[in-house]
């Protein structure tokens, strides 16, 4: 599963050939969290409250180049990386 971006210790990560809907995995200290990229809502798992914010304002602040990356990956093709809220 590729990374597309570590931010605060955020690590978000795409799944090749994954389900639908669109969506990523999130992982901060031990949690996990899937989150829908064209509504930023999360779709299953938990993350602590600051981070779960931060990723869904990441999210909603590069929709588009998510919605790129997920085209690519799900037609196995390399995926490119987002600067994090950290590196903006």
């Amino acid at each position: 599963m590729p990374i597309i971006s570590i931010f605060f210790g955020i690590v978000i990560r795409m799944n090749f050939s994954d389900h639908n809907p669109p969506h990523l995995h999130a992982e901060y200290q031990g949690h996990e969290a899937l989150f829908d990229i064209r509504t930023t809502e999360l779709i299953a798992g938990e993350l602590p409250r600051a981070a779960m914010r931060m990723v869904t304002d990441w999210i909603a602040a590069n929709r588009a180049a998510l919605a790129e990356n997920w085209d690519r990956a799900y037609s196995d093709r390399p995926t490119f990386r987002i600067p994090g809220l950290d590196q903006e």
